[in-house]
């Protein structure tokens, strides 16, 4: 696929599956790490106004200069910009003004893209789209926290779904060694992929799939919230300040749990991996199993024998820069490397990733207490 169709294709998809949301639906921030369906669109749209058509087009016009101090996420260097916790206070723009919006970039874009571009030129492009690609799959994960936390639990038409898991578990034995970890290819990747280098990883053995809705429930009725024994400290702090008995979205109703998805509110599977857990809980769940969480560079390794892309899944790894790890100049090096402190590497996929763009190197990152993104549990023993 040539670049220009691959922009095009990304930018259309991310109409496509907002198609089912209504007018009310846009603008909503019901908690601060929550953004709205509206800002995900204009700010995917900055994107490429900001570091491409301003940058690299001499002839370009600005949109409209509010726009970037209204939809910059966390570029310092890209100037002033509105706070997170209020992204959902701006009815104006309206949403058919971001539609408008997204529209004059993509004319001004595809106009671009039909010149001869430079490969530095090209890699900013390329990062873009992958950026866009982040914000579709934020986006489920923002619109489940929109609409799972009404009281009438609406659906969403384009729905995903997580599989079920109908085979007993099998473990994969990886034998003591030295091990390459990290990108190395001519594809792209992110900056926080690159430095590859060596880890001495001792014996292991993985599981062969995720933990299942069935076995957490094992966890609940065995006290798992209630045993101090299996957290960290800041996780036994953390559930105890939130009530938090439970995954996300999970109610029990007349002793049956139910969960909501965006299929709708109804009985939870014991068959589906279990999902929306913090990496307090998964900590926990493996504690209580006996076993523990892979390192990232155990999971890494390990990939190749497995099946993944159900979900993100929690690694015992803390955030950190690879050997060698270098930012890029300017406002592109604040995509990675300032986040490396305070977060836990997550590896994999999830059903919201867009295809292609899970790789096994790929290392995603969320503070330790996020339960709102699509993230799951993979034992080692």
């Amino acid at each position: 696929m040539t670049l220009k169709a691959l922009f095009l294709n990304t930018r259309q998809r991310f109409i496509s599956i907002c198609q089912p949301l209504q007018t009310e639906d846009y603008s909503v921030q019901p908690e601060i790490f929550v953004s709205p369906p509206k800002w995900h669109l204009a700010h995917s749209t900055w994107f490429f106004e900001q570091f491409v058509l301003c940058e690299f087009k001499a002839s370009y016009k600005c949109y409209d200069e509010d726009f970037a101090y209204l939809f910059n996420s966390y570029y310092n260097n890209a100037g002033t910009r509105v706070l997170r916790p209020n992204r959902g206070l701006m009815t104006r723009p309206t949403v058919d003004e971001v539609y408008k919006y997204r529209s004059y970039i993509d004319e001004h874009m595809l106009d671009f893209l039909s010149e001869d571009l430079t490969d530095e030129v090209k890699a900013v492009i390329h990062l873009g789209i992958q950026h866009e690609q982040q914000h579709q799959e934020l986006f489920y994960y923002d619109i489940k926290y929109i609409l799972g936390h009404q009281p009438t639990f609406p659906k969403l038409k384009n729905a995903i779904d997580l599989a079920e898991i109908d085979q007993p578990t099998k473990w994969i034995k990886i034998e003591e060694g030295l091990y390459d970890i990290g990108y190395e290819g001519d594809g792209f990747c992110y900056d926080n992929e690159l430095g590859r280098h060596k880890a001495f990883l001792q014996d292991f053995e993985i599981a062969d799939q995720l933990v299942t809705n069935e076995e957490y429930i094992g966890f609940i009725n065995d006290g798992g919230y209630k045993n101090f024994n299996l957290w960290h400290a800041e996780g036994w702090d953390f559930i105890q300040k939130n009530d938090t008995n439970a995954p996300e979205y999970w109610h029990q109703v007349d002793g049956i749990w139910h969960q909501y998805t965006l299929s709708g509110f109804q009985k939870v599977n014991g068959k589906q991996p279990v999902s929306q857990l913090s990496f307090y809980e998964a900590y926990a769940f493996a504690e209580w199993k006996g076993m523990r969480l892979p390192t990232e560079f155990e999971w890494e390794v390990a990939s190749k024998q497995f099946q993944y892309g159900q979900l993100w899944e929690w690694t015992n790894s803390a955030y950190l820069p690879y050997p060698n790890f270098a930012k890029a100049p300017g406002a592109l090096g604040e995509y990675n490397g300032k986040f490396m402190i305070n977060q836990m590497v997550l590896r994999g996929a999830s059903v919201a990733t867009v295809e292609a763009h899970s790789r096994p190197t790929y290392r995603n990152f969320f503070h330790p207490e996020m339960r709102w993104q699509f993230s799951g549990i993979r034992l080692v023993k």
